[in-house]
């Protein structure tokens, strides 16, 4: 072929190649060991290192040209080397941003859940540690109890009033659906009070670790729900645990026993009629609404009792006649309220964001630190025989737990 030769001195051979510079465009720029020329050159003779003249055929070097398809051949490969260089850059990026997120998200969600077990076990601790105080001094628990409805519905007014949660429309229906768990949410409160101001706060919640054992009793009365063997393996060491717990008891009577098995028996009774009389469902509603109006139903069920039963006694010449301090029964039976409201809005909250399962795991865990922290606080006495009948209990009611999840084998024909 023939070919001329040029020197990079000439002026016509430039002026020639000005407009077709391949470096003006960016997408096709080379590194600078990559000659160009060479590339197209058709000729046998190559570059010579030694030398500054180099060779190129007589043809166009528009790389768009139909005619010089096969000129721009050599070209492709390093284009989309290029491309699928960046290509494979971005799309690695993108995944790694992404999964950045959901580690993040994870990881909020966590800690988030923690801070609410956390406030949920606070709250509970220093529910007791005041409702005791004000108990030992101001023995008239119906009214503590009205203290606290009032309180929480004050609170659900506010949080109403200012949208700091949606107001509910409620239907008729759904209260006469309400009313019965309302009913049994005062009593159960109530029953609770009196056995705190009757025994140690260690010994009540031992007690109420039997609540297991009056959920599978009542749900195989009025649900028809058997226990599973495993279930029933589970209760017999919560039986015999607060036995022999109640029998080495130091401040151990009747009354304050009984008060919390009836507290069992009616927080129980409402988990068994939230099943049994059930709202329809396109008029469902959250837990935390739910609450909120059993809350306000049960203030206005049990302020006319209150007066009926123990009168006006919560009052400041009351209390001064009676040698009080006011000002600190009133703070401890306020902050009392508050924590009650608190602990039970928090446990609610817990239960939207995990299993049945995993939130009766963290009751029991909740009844534990409960039990603990009362004992240091006040110093209750705890044999040791004692102690391992309420370590039984509680791991009872731990096993129970995991337990109640698993399903009965269908039966085969």
């Amino acid at each position: 072929m023939q070919s001329t030769a040029f020197t990079p001195s000439s002026s016509s051979s430039l002026s020639t190649l000005k407009p077709r510079r391949l470096v003006a465009n960016p997408i096709y720029s080379l590194p600078s060991r990559f000659d160009p020329i060479r590339a197209f050159s058709s000729s046998s003779k190559r570059h010579d290192p030694d030398s500054n003249n180099v060779v190129f055929p007589r043809r166009s070097w528009s790389l768009s040209s139909a005619s010089n398809s096969s000129l721009s051949r050599p070209w492709n490969p390093l284009v989309s080397e290029r491309k699928i260089e960046r290509f494979e850059v971005n799309a690695t990026a993108v995944p790694e941003s992404a999964g950045e997120g959901e580690e993040k998200s994870s990881l909020t969600k966590t800690l988030e859940l923690g801070l609410l077990f956390g406030l949920w076990y606070l709250f509970n601790i220093y529910f007791n540690i005041y409702n005791k105080q004000v108990l030992r001094v101001f023995p008239n628990p119906v009214t503590i109890t009205a203290a606290q409805f009032t309180v929480g519905t004050v609170l659900i007014a506010f949080m109403w009033t200012f949208n700091l949660y949606k107001k509910p429309k409620v239907s008729g229906a759904q209260l006469a659906a309400i009313l019965p768990l309302a009913v049994v949410h005062t009593l159960g409160n109530l029953f609770t009070n009196m056995s705190l101001g009757k025994v140690a706060v260690s010994f009540t919640h031992t007690i109420k670790a039997m609540e297991p054992f009056f959920s599978v009793v009542l749900s195989a009365m009025f649900l028809g729900e058997m226990p599973t063997l495993w279930v029933v393996g589970s209760i017999i060491p919560i039986v015999g645990g607060v036995a022999l717990a109640s029998v080495t008891e130091a401040s151990f009577n009747w009354a304050g026993f009984w008060s919390a098995m009836a507290s069992n028996l009616t927080n129980q009774s409402r988990n068994v009629l939230s099943k049994k009389v059930m709202v329809k469902k396109e008029e469902s509603m959250d837990n935390i609404t739910l609450f909120s109006i059993i809350t306000i139903m049960s203030f206005i069920l049990l302020a006319p009792v209150t007066i009926f039963m123990e009168g006006v006694k919560f009052t400041p010449a009351y209390l001064q006649s009676a040698g009080l301090n006011v000002k600190e029964v009133y703070t401890r039976a306020f902050l009392a309220a508050l924590c009650f409201h608190a602990y039970q809005q928090v446990s609610y909250m817990i239960l939207q964001r995990v299993s049945p399962v995993t939130h009766s795991v963290g009751n029991c865990v909740k009844r534990v630190v409960v039990i603990v922290s009362s004992v240091l606080f006040f110093k209750t006495p705890v044999s040791p025989i004692n102690s391992l009948g309420t370590g039984i209990a509680l791991a009872g009611v731990f096993l129970y737990s995991r337990v109640k999840r698993i399903k009965p084998k269908p039966k085969t024909a």
